[in-house]
């Protein structure tokens, strides 16, 4: 790529941090020109650009207030929102749209590009600054400090939204664990109790619980990863 795909949204202050690797090298057999191409081409002129950055605590202890705010206020209304990576990376044959990730194949890997789109209620409501970096480099966070207990797909990071994963079959289910009354989306535990529903996911809830309250002990509410809507099912199902 003639750019890299995170500094075109990235503010000068932080031009100075440096790409996301916390992964260190697995033992996969690469083909030529699969993920560490993709890698690659992802990063082109990263470094460059990098160059020509100042990082927040030069214009902190330089007192440059002013262009401080002036960067911040400008990143507000540079957000990702949508990309086109199949057009200008080699290697990707196809693009799904998500309500926030979008997915290109890469053959035996795939290229996740998380983007500020924010997502509530099964339908995208807006874009958020950073929202996408935050979120990747989360999930990046969570998987290196579960990949003792499960291995995970992640094969590298090039970029603060891109991670790149291998192909896996997926358990279409989300397992939810609640510890509280509470929530506000239509599978959350608070809005089914106010419904009047006393068994959801094959748990028995008694009567008399009220908002935010805590419960005596963890319950486990698996939903489908359906398409426009999850749906709640029981341990049977």
């Amino acid at each position: 790529m003639a750019q890299s795909l995170n500094p075109l949204k990235t503010p000068k202050t932080h031009g100075n941090l440096p790409p996301l690797h916390p992964f260190p090298p697995q033992k996969l057999r690469l083909k030529p020109k699969s993920a560490s191409f993709i890698c690659r081409s992802l990063m082109s002129g990263q470094n460059q650009d990098q160059k020509q950055q100042l990082s927040l605590d030069a214009l902190i202890r330089g007192g440059r207030r002013e262009e401080l705010f002036g960067a911040i206020e400008g990143s507000l209304y540079n957000c990702l929102s949508e990309t086109n990576l199949q057009l200008t990376v080699p290697g990707l044959k196809s693009k799904i749209r998500g309500k926030v990730r979008d997915i290109y194949d890469g053959g035996d890997y795939l290229v996740l590009v998380t983007t500020d789109r924010q997502s509530a209620f099964d339908r995208i409501l807006a874009s958020i600054p950073f929202k996408g970096q935050v979120l990747n480099e989360t999930s990046l966070w969570w998987f290196d400090k579960t990949r003792h207990i499960t291995s995970n797909a992640v094969v590298a990071a090039p970029d603060r939204n891109v991670t790149i994963v291998k192909k896996c079959s997926v358990f279409p289910v989300e397992f939810v664990a609640r510890g509280y009354v509470t929530g506000s989306t239509d599978t959350s535990l608070w809005t089914v109790y106010r419904n009047g529903v006393r068994n959801y996911c094959g748990n028995d809830l008694p009567d008399g619980l009220v908002k935010n309250q805590k419960l005596l002990q963890n319950i486990l509410t698996p939903t489908t990863k359906a398409a426009d809507h999850d749906e709640p099912i029981t341990p049977e199902e």
